[in-house]
């Protein structure tokens, strides 16, 4: 994890006490552009940083320009950025290749030798914050004129890596409340929020210590052993993410700045609906607001919003992998979601389910968190 290594610890130890001492607001401003960018290309390095400026920079002036048309292209090269980077040989390999196989090969061949090993730093949450971005001021949202402020909303390093993802309609009123005064209290609740996430990240290291030991002896374990490393797995997945999203929160609410919340105890959640309200939220209110509700939402009747909801949670759990069981699992859920919303209407029983399921909440608990 990039929050626990020794560099950043150097980093934050110098960045932050110089942050609060200087007290102008534009010394601090450029002193937090000169640690995102500081952060960035330390970690994401030339490979990964080129192509995030030259994408940043047409959004920003794409914004400014407020043409609808314009922005629907720009948003469809940040979408295009995207896939190519992440999903260039999944598209090549799984889908073109059941078509042309030897031309696949070819092209995923001249893919792997033109890409990096790895997608730029962050490639993911760039991607659905500039599609935010441009959305919006298609929608008719002011753009953002000064270039600073959006720059500093593009690389904030909180949230560079993983998360949590942020509208800059949110960001830009509280960085200005941050970059003009930081008070104890912020810093205070930030350091605890920080040290609460180095916590569950520590308890999500030695539950992946123990998977690696008995993940691969699932087959061998007693029932009672079997359901016990099953919850290892779901509960190292939950410590390790929302682990770092706390660091990546306290970070920010250190330097007065607060990020939108990303986990809200999922795992007491009675429905599939509720769990997506408290599992990465930030994700599934992105995808709720850019993707759902854009190719219809819930407008068109029974059918068309069960679609619409598979379409993006099948998308959903492709941004989540390039990889099959990702999509699988995506679908999965937008199943699990549509069941959820749909039972209430079924004719003559679903008012008595919807009034039995409601006072059934200890096994309505025991099913969401069974199927999830």
């Amino acid at each position: 994890m990039i929050f626990a290594t020794y560099w950043f610890f150097a980093f934050a130890a110098l960045f932050l006490p110089v942050y609060w001492l200087l007290r102008h607001r534009s010394a601090r401003l450029i002193w937090l552009l000169f640690g995102c960018a500081t952060f960035h290309a330390h970690y994401a390095e030339p490979a990964g940083v080129l192509p995030i400026i030259v994408i940043g920079v047409i959004t920003y002036f794409v914004g400014l320009s407020r043409n609808r048309t314009v922005c629907l292209f720009a948003i469809v090269l940040c979408v295009g950025a995207l896939c190519f980077y992440k999903y260039s040989i999944f598209f090549l390999n799984n889908v073109f290749g059941q078509v042309n196989p030897a031309a696949a090969k070819i092209g995923s061949e001249w893919a792997k030798g033109v890409l990096p090993q790895a997608p730029p730093l962050g490639i993911s949450f760039f991607a659905f914050e500039f599609v935010h971005y441009l959305y919006d001021v298609r929608e008719g949202t002011l753009p953002l004129r000064n270039f600073l402020h959006f720059t500093a909303f593009s690389i904030y390093f909180p949230s560079l890596v993983a998360g949590p993802i942020k509208r800059y309609e949110q960001f830009i009123p509280s960085l200005k409340d941050g970059l003009r005064s930081v008070n104890a209290q912020d810093v205070v609740i930030g350091i605890i929020q920080v040290a609460f996430g180095y916590l569950k990240k520590v308890v999500a290291d030695n539950l992946t210590l123990y998977l690696d030991v008995y993940q691969d002896r699932f087959a061998d374990l007693h029932l009672n052993q079997r359901w016990f490393l099953f919850s290892a797995i779901a509960f190292r997945i939950l410590f390790d993410f929302s682990g770092y999203s706390d660091i990546a929160i306290g970070l920010a609410r250190m330097m007065g700045v607060r990020l939108p919340p990303n986990f809200n105890w999922p795992y007491i959640a009675t429905s599939i609906q509720t769990f997506w309200q408290r599992w990465h939220m930030s994700l599934s209110s992105w995808i709720r607001d850019y993707v759902y509700i854009p190719l219809g939402g819930s407008r068109h009747g029974q059918i068309r919003r069960i679609l619409n909801g598979l379409i993006a949670f099948g998308l959903c759990g492709l941004w989540h992998g390039a990889a099959w069981n990702f999509v699988i699992w995506g679908l999965y859920h937008g199943v699990g979601l549509a069941v959820c919303a749909s039972y209430r209407h079924l004719p003559w029983t679903g008012r008595t389910l919807e009034h039995a399921v409601s006072k059934l909440k200890p096994i309505n608990w025991i099913v969401t968190q069974t199927f999830v």
